[in-house]
């Protein structure tokens, strides 16, 4: 790994003052993740690479023109992977934000490849777990990567398997000071309870959305502990029924689905991170707006009634 000059973003971290921008002008206000303020309305910067997550965007300076504004914005949360493109990402974060600003957090996963097909083959033993790591180090231009989350599961979903080995390798490049944070994704409860006996954990990242709410137990349980959890899929898996009770309330406040299952999962628990991802500047402003939408108590009565 080529050795580079440690940016802004890791030098020790600091609180975000009261009046930030990030705290005043984005839904949701702030979390912190272990020692880390990030702002609850972060970005997921999946949708950057090419149709299936493959290959490069059609306009790249496109792209970096979102990854840019959405630092203007105030939001201090990507979320990324270097499985995306795959490298796809990672390189277009460095281009367009490096050297980071100091309150920039960085998030990346790491437990699955890209093979030639598009699929996305696990890679969970310990050597490719550390060249993982490495490889994420090596285009995103850090020196430590503030949070790690083990992706678990697979493309269908999370499934039965230990993670001892897998979550300990982490560890271990934890303590070799590659590592701050530790998190877990696509994971069952009973995994998340194997993860936090081996190590600490900052945050869950799992599918969950109003007409899909397993997790809903997990979520609270975290949030009594102060761990984190980031939703993935805000609308995925709706059934026409469960679309068109949400498409009705959207209406009736004269807003999107999008916005309206966005500003419920910030009302659902303050634990509740969101990393909506687009390759649109004006998407992007649409997603900040729509994460403010007020939700009367007679919305959230009837949004409760989409759940599967």
């Amino acid at each position: 790994m080529s050795i580079l000059r440690t940016p802004r973003c890791l030098l020790p971290s600091r609180k975000l003052p009261a009046d930030s921008k990030a705290m005043t002008s984005l839904p949701g206000g702030t979390w912190t993740l272990g020692d880390l303020d990030v702002t609850r309305f972060g970005y997921g910067a999946m949708q950057l690479a090419g149709p299936w997550v493959m290959g490069p965007p059609a306009d790249h300076d496109g792209a970096l023109a979102v990854l840019r504004d959405v630092v203007e914005s105030g939001i201090t949360h990507i979320d990324t992977s270097d499985a995306y493109g795959p490298y796809v990402t990672n390189q277009l974060i460095r281009e367009a934000l490096y050297p980071y600003q100091q309150n920039l957090r960085i998030v990346t996963k790491v437990g699955a490849n890209r093979d030639a097909q598009g699929g996305w083959p696990t890679a969970r033993d310990p050597e490719s777990l550390r060249r993982q790591v490495r490889e994420n180090l090596d285009r995103l231009g850090l020196d430590v990567l503030d949070l790690v989350n083990l992706r678990l599961g697979n493309a269908e979903g999370p499934r039965a398997e230990p993670v001892a080995e897998a979550f300990g390798t982490l560890v271990e490049l934890q303590r070799q000071g590659l590592i701050r944070h530790l998190g877990v994704s696509n994971a069952t409860a009973e995994q998340v309870a194997e993860a936090r006996a081996i190590a600490p954990i900052v945050c869950v990242q799992n599918m969950y959305n109003l007409a899909h709410r397993s997790d809903d137990t997990l979520i609270d349980e975290l949030a009594a502990d102060d761990i984190a959890y980031v939703p993935f899929f805000p609308l995925g898996g709706f059934s026409p029924l469960q679309s068109s009770a949400l498409d009705a309330v959207a209406a009736r406040l004269e807003s999107t689905p999008m916005s309206v299952a966005l500003a419920w999962l910030l009302r659902r628990s303050p634990n509740i991170l969101l990393i909506p991802g687009t390759k649109s500047s004006a998407h992007l402003h649409a997603n900040i707006a729509g994460a403010g939408l007020a939700l009367a108590p007679d919305d959230l009565a009837e949004l409760d009634k989409i759940r599967g």
